[in-house]
């Protein structure tokens, strides 16, 4: 029973939930990538280099005219490995700048961050003696000129 509440648990955390997200969303945008690969760019590509089709790129292993049906000899399909590399590097490229941009905003949440604390960080101290405020960083008291204690900010 212990290991079932503990799945329970595991499961319905939300960094489970997130990744189960990514994933669909992944798979999706895979094939929006494959799409753009093998019907936007492979064509025109494909078109310059002589009205080739990508797809169809092959290099026999064995003689097809010894099969009957040709498109079953044994060949290295190259041109779908063209085009698996393209999807690849498009979902790499979009990976990487879709990183660099939420790393730019982490950068400048920190940066408002720690213009907050610094803003909120006390700038004066009370005076011992007198209970006058005098800045954090005075040695000595303005108004009775009681030396006062380093503070860690002084440091």
């Amino acid at each position: 029973m212990k290991i079932l509440q503990e799945f329970k648990e595991f499961a319905v955390k939300g960094n489970v939930i997130d990744l189960a997200v990514g994933v669909i969303i992944g798979g999706a945008f895979g094939k929006i990538v494959t799409s753009l690969v093998n019907d936007i760019i492979m064509p025109p590509i494909g078109y310059l280099l002589g009205e080739i089709d990508f797809k169809d790129l092959k290099l026999p292993l064995a003689d097809p005219n010894t099969y009957e049906n040709p498109s079953e000899a044994p060949a290295i399909a190259y041109g779908a490995f063209i085009n698996t590399v393209l999807d690849f590097l498009i979902v790499a490229l979009c990976i990487f700048f879709m990183v660099k941009g939420i790393n730019h905003l982490r950068r400048i949440t920190e940066k408002e961050k720690k213009k907050e604390e610094v803003a909120a960080a006390p700038t004066e101290k009370e005076c011992p003696h007198c209970l006058s405020q005098v800045p954090i960083k005075a040695t000595r008291c303005k108004y009775c000129t009681s030396e006062l204690k380093a503070t860690s900010s002084n440091a």
